[in-house]
């Protein structure tokens, strides 16, 4: 039996308006128009010197959108950092660490928790294989991961497109399929700041089936790489085809997904043929409460999920994580040589 749906909430109907207006967006719209106003106060005291962006030693790429919520943000700057990798660039990165405990200042390790450093910021660290830093300002998390590790190249935030005090050199504004949504700010909709002409110093990646807004940009790749047990992925195994086929047969399987669009990751899986039942839970949930009862056979789940879910707390219940196989598009690669060429005239790129 699949576990009861969600009821849905406020939270729910606003974001459903979000995409097409509706009663609820409309009667938000002054404080759109406020938080307009405040943006372009913002804007000026930038623009007059009231308020400056920091300089940094090594040039920045943010990764990051327009629009609230889970875009593939985390997908794609897990890509680009194996871009980097293989032109011989060492890259750190920087993130608020989104639902952790305190804004100060940290440096993730193996041993961090979800709950101490953020679970994207986490992931990125043991998936990535780089070093992370979060803090909710990100120019003190900069300066703290380059003073760890002086040998960076560059560093990539991951979000962080609006924080302004922190430079970038290049910008990848990542998209679903929602695209600008109703095109209103928040809390009316979903955009963080007005939309703007693409930059010559900006790059776009659409996590969706096709273009979603009049922007030039990439079509991402993404599918399922494979599956590992869930001890087996704390030890770095790697995920394999081969694990996730032999799941067709397991009876009684429970996809569990605490991520922004968790349709996306049960959908996935019904494409490879595994029969599940499926448990959405709110992004970034902790696992605080195990969310499945004693009768459940078998669990699959995220990378996202995993990294607050230690091997010794499922016992003996069968847990695999399936790996997110993504690729930022055909022509991508060229279009971020000719940025990384600029940003780095003098060093030799690897084709």
């Amino acid at each position: 039996m699949s576990p009861s749906p969600r009821r849905p909430t406020l939270a729910d109907r606003l974001q459903a308006e979000w995409l097409t207006g509706g009663p609820l967006s409309v009667a938000l719209l002054p404080l759109s128009w406020l938080y307009r106003g405040l943006l372009a106060l913002r804007t000026q005291a930038y623009r007059t010197g009231l308020k400056r962006t920091e300089k940094l030693p090594v040039p920045v790429i943010v990764v990051g959108n327009w629009i609230v919520g889970g875009a593939g943000k985390t997908p794609t700057t897990l890509a680009l950092l194996e871009l980097l990798r293989a032109r011989g660039l060492k890259a750190g990165v920087v993130s608020r660490g989104y639902g952790r405990e305190g804004d100060g200042v940290r440096l993730v390790t193996r041993v961090s928790t979800a709950r101490e450093v953020g679970d994207e910021p986490l992931l990125i660290h043991l998936r990535g294989r780089v070093p992370v830093a979060v803090g909710r300002d990100r120019v003190a998390a900069a300066r703290a991961l380059l003073a760890a590790h002086a040998d960076l190249d560059l560093l990539v935030s991951d979000d962080g497109l609006q924080h302004w005090r922190l430079p970038r050199a290049l910008s990848l504004l990542v998209f679903d399929e929602r695209g600008l949504g109703n095109g209103r700010l928040l809390p009316a909709g979903p955009l963080r700041q007005p939309p703007t002409a693409l930059a010559a110093e900006q790059l776009v990646v659409y996590n969706a089936p096709q273009p979603s807004t009049d922007l030039p940009g990439f079509l991402a790749k993404r599918g399922l790489k494979g599956a590992v047990s869930l001890a087996g992925w704390w030890t770095g195994a790697p995920a394999t085809a081969e694990a996730l086929l032999a799941l067709r047969q397991r009876p009684g399987l429970l996809a569990v997904a605490g991520i922004a669009r968790p349709q996306r990751f049960f959908d996935m899986l019904a494409a490879q043929g595994l029969r599940v039942d499926t448990l959405a839970l709110p992004d970034h949930a902790d696992f605080a409460t195990l969310p499945w009862g004693p009768a459940t056979a078998g669990v699959v789940m995220t990378e996202k999920d995993a990294v607050k879910l230690p091997p010794e707390r499922v016992g003996t219940l069968p847990v695999w994580i399936v790996a997110l196989d993504f690729s930022p598009g055909t022509g991508f690669e060229p279009a971020l040589d000719a940025q990384l060429q600029r940003l780095f005239p003098s060093r030799w790129i690897n084709d």
